[in-house]
């Protein structure tokens, strides 16, 4: 039951990351192309979005998944109990990882135009 328990922990913690991903590329791209502009060159101005949100923003959510199950599992799990200052703590470092990855994802793209 416990190991139940952890593995749907960490799915939330997947789904949660991947949605943020998708949220942060939605706020990096910006707002939605009209439906108007679908025809011609516009139709694919619209998919390259939709993709750019999709695969991009899942890649983003993936990784910042990776590294907080990675940190989870090392470092929290073994000092943390299951209660509500854990999981602030938790939520605080899930936020931390985010922020960085978003950062060294805009470096990278912006600044230094690796990606």
């Amino acid at each position: 039951m416990k190991v139940l328990k952890s593995i749907l922990g960490y799915l939330l913690w997947i789904i949660l990351s991947l949605l943020l991903g998708i949220a942060y590329m939605r706020l990096l791209l910006g707002e939605i192309p009209k439906e108007d502009s679908y025809s011609g060159l516009g139709f694919f101005l619209n998919l390259f979005y939709h993709y750019g949100l999709v695969y991009v923003g899942l890649t983003i959510g993936s990784i910042i998944a990776f590294f907080f199950i990675l940190t989870d599992f090392i470092f929290l799990r073994k000092k943390l109990s299951f209660d509500f200052t854990s999981l602030l703590i938790r939520i605080s470092i899930f936020l931390l990882i985010s922020i960085i990855v978003f950062i060294l994802h805009y470096f990278l793209e912006k600044i230094i135009d690796v990606i």
